[in-house]
């Protein structure tokens, strides 16, 4: 089937009633508006939406930033739209869409800058029609999200006069159990909980939204989704690239904070929740923060930590983490990450979750594995030749959420021939073959939502407060006992031995990906 390129339609986006989904008209105000997500992410995602009649009419962009950028803003994101895919540049949809993009230079503890700002926000509102509807979007460096929320309720702009005021606030959110929850009170204290949107870019992928659909939309599954015929679950955030620039912030967050803590335990919760009452955000978030509740605190001795060294990456060598610019050359940050985790519930209770992250790892994979134990009696077991058939492999369903985006589940088949011999094949599901190419990015499905005050896919200050309370005493045994072997993994390699051991012990391995 031939693949197409395509972008997010009215179809795709409705709501449960089955109605179009369009917001409320509003500005939509960026702070940090300067770096690479608002360019390649962020107006990609409003302009698609734009494409298929899923913003409002009366609406507009302000991005706000430290640099002068005046009218080269608008000229920017313009580009970066059309790199984004799914857009000509003849397109005049483009130019109305552009014009609407305005910049407002400050600096975001400068509190005349603010009142500038909501001057600004004041005559679009009556050039625009947009009745005083707000969404804000923290894209800065974490250290200013409480800054600029104090700022926002200090200048009148944080509850609404008249229409609807909501906030996105970018990860990291805290550094810890701690200062997770000192950023929780402080945004609390000028903002109602149901206007902030804690953003994991992660539950804007379809994939990941489609774990729900694959386990309560088909009745073949739910039954088996559990310790009965589960023997175990990985789930696995490898990444080939290196910290691409990020030097000081990958000092001070590592893979245990950057993915593990947020994208890998989102990813834990899908798997693992109890079926909600309904689709909606109260009902899901309660069944997310009961699995991480019944996670028990993790030993030191069921996680791993690792560093890569120089190796080679696609053929091409790469140098170690402790060479990357703007990293200490003793620095003791981890770039990979694994943990064993029970979850004590009725569903779980005895099967183990295995969790690993990395960066510079042999290839690029996001992958949720589910392994079924064997059949009680092996019938075939003497029947196999050799090769890839040398032994009867347990059931697989192996769920890709990037890249080559789909589901497979692997099961046993005889071999033609007058032997009986059996060989594991796939029965596979790909997203692009399916239902073609999209440009989406994921954030059209957040922003979206975000606009109409849906949180379903946002996470609540309970569940982030739940998983740091599981990462931060990990955290803490880690920085008590520096590692004596760092770096411990070659750049291009599936991690350090240590995590295969973590595994190992339990006569398991991770799957080859």
């Amino acid at each position: 089937m031939a693949t197409t390129e395509i972008t997010i339609s009215p179809e795709e986006v409705k709501a449960s009633s089955g109605t179009e989904r369009v917001p409320d008209p509003c500005i939509v105000v960026i702070f940090g508006a300067s770096g690479d997500l608002t360019k390649k992410k962020l107006l990609p995602a409003l302009y698609h939406l734009e494409q298929g009649g899923l913003l409002p009419e009366k609406f507009a962009v302000v991005g706000v930033a430290r640099r002068p950028l005046t009218d080269e803003f608008a000229k920017d994101m313009r580009e970066g739209i059309l790199s984004g895919g799914g857009v000509e540049d003849g397109d005049s949809k483009l130019d109305e869409f552009i014009a609407k993009v305005n910049y407002h230079a400050m600096n975001f503890d400068d509190a005349d800058g603010y009142t500038k700002l909501k001057a600004l926000l004041e005559t679009l509102d009556k050039k625009y029609g947009t009745n005083g509807g707000r969404l804000f979007y923290l894209a800065t460096a974490p250290g200013y999200f409480a800054e600029i929320v104090h700022q926002l309720g200090a200048h009148g702009m944080a509850k609404p006069e008249k229409g609807t005021v909501r906030v996105i606030i970018e990860k990291p959110f805290g550094h810890d159990l701690q200062s997770a929850r000192e950023l929780n009170d402080d945004v609390n204290q000028v903002l109602s909980e149901d206007q902030i949107f804690r953003i994991d870019h992660y539950l804007g992928k379809e994939t990941v939204q489609n774990i729900l659909v694959f386990r309560f939309a088909n009745g073949i599954f739910e039954p088996i989704w559990n310790r009965n015929f589960i023997d175990h679950v990985q789930i696995t955030a490898a990444e080939n690239i290196g910290i691409e620039g990020r030097g000081p912030f990958y000092e001070k967050a590592g893979a245990l904070r950057d993915v593990v803590q947020n994208h890998v335990m989102e990813l834990l919760s899908f798997v693992a929740m109890e079926p909600p009452v309904s689709f909606g955000a109260a009902p899901i978030r309660t069944e997310k923060i009961k699995v991480w509740k019944a996670i028990q605190s993790i030993p030191l001795e069921d996680t791993a930590r690792g560093q890569y060294s120089a190796g080679t990456i696609e053929g091409k060598p790469v140098i170690g983490y402790r060479q990357e610019d703007r990293v200490d050359p003793a620095s003791n940050t981890e770039t990979f990450a694994a943990l064993r985790l029970e979850i004590e519930n009725w569903r779980w209770a005895g099967v183990p979750f295995y969790l690993r992250a990395g960066k510079r790892l042999a290839k690029r994979a996001t992958e949720i594995t589910i392994q079924f134990k064997q059949p009680p009696l092996l019938l075939f077991k003497d029947t196999n030749g050799s090769g890839k058939c040398d032994e009867i492999q347990p059931n697989i369903i192996s769920m890709r959420i990037q890249p080559n985006d789909g589901i497979s589940l692997r099961f046993a088949a005889k071999v033609p021939g007058p032997t009986m011999q059996s060989c594991p094949v796939n029965m596979d599901f790909n997203y692009a073959t399916a239902f073609g190419v999209s440009s989406a990015n994921g954030y059209e499905r957040l922003l979206l939502d975000a606009m109409l005050g849906d949180a379903t896919l946002f996470a609540h200050r309970d569940g982030v407060e739940a998983t740091w309370a599981l990462m931060t005493p990990i955290l803490e045994g880690w920085a008590a006992t520096p590692p004596k072997d760092f770096p411990n993994y070659v750049a291009g390699s599936w991690g350090p031995k240590t995590s295969d051991a973590l595994l190992a012990r339990d006569g398991r391995k991770w799957r080859q990906q």
